[in-house]
C-alpha cells in the first residue's frame, strides 16, 4: 500500500474530526448559550396573499406542484431500478425516502400555505426534515458505505421527530433551525473531503448553491416582490428554486457512472 495514500487518508480523517468537533461545539453553544426562539406570528405573514381562482395565497400554494411531480417521478425511477445508477440496496432506501419526502413537501407545504398558522407549519417542516435526512444519508452511503449510511438515516429521522416534538412542547425552534441549516451545509464539506465512487459529484455542490440561493429568496420575500412589479414573491421563488435541487440530483443519478465498488458495500450484500 502506498505510504503517501495512507498519510493522506489519516490527514483527511484528522481534518474531518476537527470539522465535526467544531460543528458539534457550535451547535451546543447555540443550544445552551442562546435564549429560546419562539415561533413568531410574523413567520406566517407572507407578502403575497392574493386569492386567485378561489385559492388562498395562490402562488405560495401552487408553486409546490413541482415538488409533487419530481418526487413521484424520482420515487418511481428509484424503485424501478433501470434508470438511476445505484449500486447498493442502501442507496435505494435512502434515495427512495428522499423522493418520498420531496413529494410530501408538496402536500405539507400546500396545506400549510392555504392557512398559515402554528398548527399547520408542522406538516410543512416534517417532510423537509425527512428529505434533508435521507439526502445526507445518501451521501454518507456513497462515501462511507451503506451500513454507516443507514445508521445515519435512522439517527437523523429520530432526531428530526424529536426536534419537532420539542418545538411543539416548548415553542422553541432552535433545534429545528440548527437541523435545517447544519445538514445542507455539511453536504459539500463531506463531498469535498471524501472521494466518491461515482462520477458527476459536482451536482452535490450545485445543489448546495441552489439551496443557498433559495434561502436568500425566502429572506428577501418582500423586496423581490416589489422588484418584479408584484408578479411573484420571494417565497414563491424560493419554492421553485428548491424544486431545482431534486431535479439536479435526478440528472446526477441518471448520468453518473460507477468508478469503483467499496469493499464495505460488497461485504454488506446478502
Amino acid at each position: 500500500m502506498d505510504l503517501g495514500w495512507v498519510v493522506n487518508q489519516q490527514c483527511r480523517r484528522w481534518t474531518t474530526s476537527r470539522v465535526c468537533g467544531a460543528t458539534f461545539l457550535c451547535c451546543m453553544c447555540l443550544i445552551f448559550f442562546t435564549p429560546t426562539i419562539p415561533r413568531s406570528p410574523k413567520h406566517h405573514q407572507f407578502v403575497d396573499m392574493r386569492n386567485l381562482l378561489g385559492v388562498p395565497n395562490t402562488l405560495n400554494v401552487m408553486t409546490n406542484f413541482p415538488f409533487l411531480i419530481v418526487g413521484i417521478l424520482g420515487l418511481v425511477l428509484v424503485l424501478e431500478g433501470g434508470v438511476f445508477n445505484i449500486s447498493s440496496q442502501g442507496e435505494v432506501w435512502t434515495w427512495a425516502l428522499f423522493y418520498a419526502g420531496i413529494a410530501g413537501v408538496a402536500f405539507g407545504s400546500a396545506y400549510y400555505h392555504l392557512k398559515p398558522d402554528d398548527h399547520r407549519v408542522l406538516w410543512d417542516t416534517l417532510p423537509m426534515m425527512v428529505a434533508f435526512s435521507s439526502l445526507f444519508s445518501s451521501l454518507v452511503v456513497e462515501r462511507f458505505g451503506q451500513r454507516i449510511g443507514l445508521c445515519c438515516l435512522f439517527a437523523l429521522i429520530v432526531a428530526a421527530f424529536l426536534c419537532l416534538v420539542y418545538e411543539r412542547i416548548y415553542n422553541d425552534i432552535r433545534f429545528c433551525v440548527i437541523f435545517q441549516l447544519t445538514l445542507p451545509l455539511t453536504i459539500p464539506v463531506i463531498a469535498l473531503m471524501y472521494r466518491s465512487k461515482y462520477t458527476h459529484s459536482r451536482y452535490w455542490f450545485l445543489s448546495t448553491g441552489i439551496y443557498l440561493l433559495a434561502k436568500f429568496e425566502g429572506v428577501t420575500d418582500k423586496k423581490l416582490y416589489h422588484v418584479n412589479n408584484y408578479v411573484i414573491s420571494g417565497h414563491s421563488l424560493e419554492h421553485l428554486c428548491l424544486a431545482l435541487i431534486p431535479i439536479s440530483l435526478t440528472v446526477m443519478l441518471i448520468y453518473r457512472e460507477l468508478k469503483f465498488q467499496r469493499v464495505v458495500d460488497v461485504k454488506d450484500r446478502p
